[in-house]
This record gives C-alpha cells, sequence and structure tokens, in this order.
C-alpha cells in the first residue's frame, strides 16, 4: 500500500503565502516554508520544480487577494477615483508586505524572479477599475481625466507609502475629504 502524501500543494501554498502576509516575501525560502509547514524542503521541491515557481504563485495568489479586497472594499466616495485610492491606501495599512510585494518592487526582495504586473495593470485589474474610474470622471466632465488620475494616483501613493512606516495619520474620513477635494479643485483643469 502506497504512503498517504499529507504535505500537499495547497498547504505549500498557504504556508508560503501566510508567510509573506506576516513576514515579507523576502522570508519566503525552502527552509522557512518548510519548517512552517512541518516537513523537509522535499515535499516543496516534489511539487514545485523551483523555488521561483513557489514564488510566482504566491506572487499571483497576492495579486488576487488585493483584486479582492478592492471588490469588497465599500464604495463610500462619490467622486471618481476617491474608492480606488481609499481601497488602495487602507490595502497598504492593513496589509502592508502585501502591498510592499505588489506596488514597491525594490523592497520585495526577491521579486526579480518572479514576473511581475505593472502598477497600472494591478491597479485595473479584470475588472478594468482605472479604465472605469477614469470613464466617471469623463462622463462628470473631467477634460482630461487620464491626466487627473495620474495626478491624484501621485498623492493617493504617497499616502499609501506613508502608512507603512507609521507617517500617515488622517483618518478615513478626513482622507476621503481631500481626496474628494483635490477631484474638485483639478477636475477641471486636468
Amino acid at each position: 500500500m502506497a504512503r498517504k502524501e499529507s504535505i500537499t500543494i495547497q498547504m505549500i501554498s498557504d504556508t508560503a503565502f501566510e508567510m509573506t502576509r506576516e513576514e515579507g516575501f523576502a522570508n519566503v525560502t525552502a527552509r522557512k516554508v518548510a519548517a512552517k509547514a512541518g516537513c523537509s524542503t522535499q515535499p516543496i521541491f516534489r511539487v514545485y520544480k523551483n523555488m521561483e515557481e513557489l514564488w510566482t504563485a504566491v506572487y499571483e495568489r497576492a495579486i488576487g487577494f488585493f483584486q479582492d479586497y478592492y471588490s469588497l472594499y465599500p464604495r463610500i466616495g462619490k467622486t471618481p477615483f476617491s474608492n480606488l485610492g481609499m481601497a488602495y491606501i487602507a490595502f497598504a495599512r492593513e496589509e502592508s508586505h502585501l502591498f510592499e510585494l505588489l506596488f514597491l518592487a525594490q523592497s520585495a526582495g526577491d521579486t526579480a524572479r518572479v514576473n511581475k504586473k505593472s502598477m497600472y495593470e494591478l491597479l485595473n485589474g479584470s475588472e478594468g477599475n482605472v479604465v472605469h474610474e477614469i470613464t466617471l470622471a469623463k462622463e462628470a466632465g473631467c477634460a482630461n481625466p487620464s491626466d487627473l488620475f495620474m495626478k491624484m494616483w501621485i498623492y493617493i501613493h504617497g499616502a499609501a507609502c506613508m502608512s507603512l512606516t507609521g507617517d500617515y495619520d488622517l483618518t478615513d474620513r478626513e482622507t476621503l475629504m481631500m481626496l474628494e477635494d483635490f477631484y474638485k479643485r483639478y477636475g477641471n483643469e486636468a
């Protein structure tokens, strides 16, 4: 009778993903994953041909996690780009290691071995999030919504990065008011 495999690809994937969330992507090594999963490195390399394959699986799972996070984030803003910005800043605050992996390539360690997507691709997602917001801005009379998005995104990304260092202390309400004010102030100029 064949021995039942107790360590599955799902267990390894779950372990590596949770390690990324808790400790950061750079800490996902074969030895550390094996120790956390309670096995040797052998099961890891039985289901993944190398660490790059496991890292890619973790990266793809992080993308799906962000897309789910955004789709479930409450829509409280009334102006284009505000809900996308609010979700992005909250994601940085709540999931700092996943944010670093997805949106801060240089600080993500071994991501050079992963075929990373651009920030725009990640934000737009499979649902066309950015395109949808640009369309809303255009319908609301914004002369150049793509330009406005770029200007707003510099602020939004900066706020998200500040939240990683603990330097961003605005409440969600204050953040939303700033995003909506920015849109109202520059929406007709863009």
